[in-house]
């Protein structure tokens, strides 16, 4: 876990429900109970500062840290990916992006990837990506009209589920996804099997717990059943995720609201 994955950790799931703010020295003291120093804190806070991710407000001799509108949609538009699982019946219909950048706008085309990536499509070919649900307005969202950006859309559908799962195989890693919900299956129940007792034992091990998870469903592009593997392992998995995070919550709550204050009412 790096520092700066800590703290929007913190943030998301301890900061956003104690007033959405915090004094420094006590971010600093949560931080610890993860091997960052004061001096890796500091440094990793002003560097996120200055990246424009937090702002501050001082009120005496206190510094007072707050995520900003920018950092809050981050993480609201990833929080369902990890909490969330689809639950609406598949229609049947794959919906198809074809774009075009051109040669000189590497960096467009590989914007142009990740958020394909980050929306649950899949490469089918080097320039043609496809979903199982229809992500179009969305895709066109994050690209905010950029001209240097062509994209065709077609929907179509196979007429057959085994030529539906082919697709899925090939344009998704399943084999290698599905063996990560494994793997992190047994990290975890090995991990709850050693749990310790305190209120800072739940509190760094439910932080722990989200950060080896979060990961995964980035992924995991949440395919249809009809579109898995038998014996696909990410229901099991996820299920165990918010199993421990709910054991976890009360004992990592009581941690954390023992070290940070309540913050002052602003101006």
């Amino acid at each position: 876990m790096t520092p700066r994955s800590l703290v929007f950790d913190i943030y998301g799931d301890y900061v956003r429900y104690r007033g959405g703010e915090i004094a420094l020295r006590d971010l600093t003291a949560l931080l610890a109970a993860f091997d960052v120093t004061e001096e890796t804190a500091r440094v990793t806070l002003s560097r996120m500062k200055r990246e424009g991710w937090l702002q501050t407000r001082r009120v005496g001799r206190a510094s007072w840290y707050s995520l900003n509108e920018r950092s809050w949609r981050l993480l609201d538009e990833g929080r369902p990916r990890i909490f969330q699982r689809r639950t609406r019946a598949w229609d049947g219909r794959w919906h198809m992006v074809i774009y075009s950048v051109p040669e000189a706008e590497r960096p467009m085309r590989e914007r142009l990837r990740k958020a394909l990536a980050w929306l649950g499509f899949g490469p089918l070919a080097p320039s043609t990506w496809i979903s199982p649900y229809d992500r179009i307005a969305d895709l066109q969202a994050l690209l905010d009209d950029d001209v240097k950006v062509s994209i065709d859309t077609f929907t179509a559908d196979t007429g057959s589920r085994d030529r539906d799962r082919e697709l899925a195989a090939r344009c998704w890693d399943l084999d290698g996804i599905d063996a990560t919900y494994r793997a992190f299956s047994r990290l975890t129940e090995q991990r709850l099997a050693g749990l310790g007792t305190t209120d800072a034992d739940a509190f760094v091990n439910r932080v722990q717990l989200v950060d080896d998870y979060r990961r995964i469903p980035f992924a995991d592009p949440d395919l249809p059943p009809e579109l898995l593997p038998a014996g696909w392992a990410g229901q099991d998995a996820h299920r165990l995720f918010l199993s421990a995070y709910d054991r976890l919550d009360g004992g990592a709550f009581a941690h954390y609201d023992a070290t940070a204050a309540t913050p002052p009412p602003r101006p």
